[in-house]
């Protein structure tokens, strides 16, 4: 039994059109994430470059929040600034 996989994209395109016109597909999807379908399964996302600087940018956060979050119940150390 085939097994069918979600496509996370609002706009797709099959391998064969990405390589006639590249270009034309990442101008069509108006800088949102492309899925790119090979027989009709998602293979990769083309995804703008703004697009990926923002998701890293909130995966970013994420980590340093859990890195705050676990840093909550340590005790404070006080430090002078002269001592620095």
């Amino acid at each position: 039994m085939k097994s069918t996989h979600p496509i996370l994209a609002d706009i797709s395109a099959g391998i064969s059109e990405l390589k006639k016109n590249p270009m034309a597909i990442i101008e069509q999807s108006e800088g949102a994430p492309v899925a790119i379908l090979n027989r009709n399964e998602p293979v990769f996302y083309a995804v703008p470059a703004a697009a990926y600087e923002a998701l890293m940018d909130r995966l970013e956060d994420i980590e340093l929040r859990a890195i705050v979050e676990s840093r909550l119940d340590q005790p404070e150390i006080e430090v002078s600034l002269d001592d620095l």
